[in-house]
């Protein structure tokens, strides 16, 4: 009996202070006892600091409220968080050929704002127009065509008649490229990039691939009449009469010429806004 009272003591003795400990800490009562108890032994109470004169913090309240901050972070994240980002492989962007050929130079993507092009920068569009591979294939597919017909009986066939007929067409292309991607539209300030519209019905698109030979974008940003197409393949027709022969009604083939310049870049541009979408649903990206 007197060795189980020893250990009692024992342990009242040894672990009495870390249970009072513990009691002062979870039991605001305790405290204000503990600090009257001090001062009746003549020690002065210890004076609270920050946290104790918040009062304690209950654990549940404190799961509660860290609970509760991190649903609002979430809440804040999705409220200021980005849009999502198009997956590369889902996107549709204009590539610099079309069918690794035709130069594709002047469109752009959907969606996409560039700054204005200088005039030096729209001198080396019509360059890359005029004289890339894929211009004397199609300027040679013209002639032929032309030469079929016997546009220009003074021609003649044969080799020697093709060789006129396709020197004749190239010039036609090279100054309407020029006139209408360069000359016109710096003097116009005018934007001759096609810009690609990307959504909508297949009428809509093509309407507007069509319309974009009546309205243009000017270099700052603005939409306006489409000078430069107008101007620019009018000006180019009359200055072909100058290697053209006379013997023809010269207003017919100017007119004709005009018209011509306009058909073509009225297909051009419906080939442009349907590109990315032929290439992303049958070649996968791959041109």
């Amino acid at each position: 009996m007197r060795f189980l009272i020893a250990v009692f003591l024992t342990a009242r003795v040894g672990f009495g202070p870390h249970l009072f400990a513990q009691e002062l800490q979870s039991n605001p009562a305790v405290q204000e006892n503990a600090g009257m108890d001090d001062s009746e032994y003549g020690q002065a109470p210890s004076s609270p600091g920050p946290e104790a004169s918040a009062g304690p913090q209950d654990p549940s309240q404190s799961k509660t409220s860290s609970g509760s901050s991190a649903t609002t972070d979430r809440n804040a994240a999705k409220v200021d968080s980005p849009h999502p980002k198009v997956d590369p492989d889902d996107s549709v962007q204009q590539t610099k050929r079309i069918l690794w050929i035709i130069p594709n130079y002047r469109s752009v993507s959907a969606n996409t704002y560039l700054p204005p092009q200088s005039f030096k920068e729209k001198f080396w569009l019509a360059t890359q127009d005029s004289f890339d591979y894929s211009s004397f294939i199609y300027e040679g597919m013209l002639a032929g065509v032309s030469m079929a017909g016997k546009s220009e009986p003074s021609f003649g066939q044969g080799a020697s008649g093709y060789g006129n007929y396709f020197a004749h067409t190239f010039a036609d292309g090279t100054i309407e490229n020029y006139m209408v991607e360069a000359v016109v539209p710096t003097l116009t300030k005018e934007d001759p990039r096609y810009y690609t519209l990307g959504k909508g019905g297949f009428f809509k698109r093509t309407g507007y691939a069509v319309s974009r030979l009546l309205i243009t974008r000017k270099d700052s940003g603005d939409s306006t009449f489409n000078l430069s197409e107008f101007v620019g393949a009018g000006a180019a027709s009359g200055i072909s009469n100058s290697y053209y022969s006379a013997d023809t009604n010269v207003w017919v083939k100017t007119y004709q010429r005009w018209l011509s310049q306009m058909v073509q870049d009225a297909a051009s541009n419906i080939a442009k806004e349907f590109w990315p979408d032929i290439n992303h649903a049958l070649f996968r990206n791959k041109f």
